[in-house]
């Protein structure tokens, strides 16, 4: 993908994501079938934060893995970043509602963090992989900010390669997510653009492939939902 296309790509996905931000949660507890909070503790529990570390949340979008690691491990300097000025809002007001202090958010893009070499004890992301322009560029760039010895941690739904599994799953997010998405959001196109960018993304072997490639090593995964939710794990 040339320069220019990953730049209309991102605007996209900051036009998509503006549009929705507002009825964000909701859906996501509805299309998850009330299961992406778990889905998010898990991941967090991947990470294995020390006392007092620091984490990256990336693509934090309404913040709800930045929260759901403070709920875990109280201690950890979370900080998030995104491309949308509307998920970040939506964010920074639920810090607000639950934290002390407001969460630190940054407004970035994953392909161009931010933040010095070896800065984090992990990095984190939500179903962020499938929407940026180069899905190994991100990945070496959250390497990168992590310390030797540190954890890249990657939530993402995935494509199951079980034919039963596979039927349910195209059956689902071609049928039911974009009706209950239109519907509730107001907004087809963003619900539309779900089952597209799941069907051209990466297997969720091919995904443990390109963060091998970056440098992650020990590069693991565990298949959740009937296996249409994976969590990759790596470690610089």
């Amino acid at each position: 993908m040339t320069r220019s296309e990953r730049q209309r790509q991102t605007a996209t996905i900051r036009r998509i994501f503006a549009s929705i931000a507002t009825r964000y949660d909701l859906l996501n507890r509805l299309l998850s079938l009330g299961q992406d909070q778990a889905w998010r503790r898990y991941a967090v529990l991947q990470c294995r934060l020390p006392r007092n570390g620091r984490l990256l949340d990336v693509a934090t979008g309404t913040g709800d893995m930045a929260l759901q690691a403070l709920r875990q491990v109280p201690d950890t300097t979370v900080i998030g970043i995104d491309l949308t000025p509307g998920m970040l809002q939506r964010a920074r007001e639920k810090s607000v509602d639950t934290l002390d202090e407001p969460l630190p958010l940054l407004r970035g893009d994953a392909l161009d963090l931010p933040f010095s070499d070896d800065h984090f004890d992990a990095a984190i992301s939500g179903f962020m992989a499938r929407n940026v322009g180069d899905v190994a560029a991100a990945f070496a760039e959250q390497r990168r900010v992590v310390r030797p010895g540190g954890r890249v941690v990657c939530l993402e739904i995935t494509r199951p390669q079980v034919w039963l599994a596979s039927c349910f799953f195209w059956a689902y997010f071609y049928g039911l997510v974009p009706l209950l998405g239109s519907l509730l959001s107001g907004h087809p196109a963003a619900y539309t653009y779900l089952p597209r960018s799941v069907a051209r993304f990466l297997t969720a072997d091919e995904l443990q492939a390109t963060m091998q490639t970056v440098g992650l090593r020990e590069v693991r995964y565990r298949l959740l939902m009937l296996n249409t939710v994976a969590v990759h794990v790596g470690v610089k």
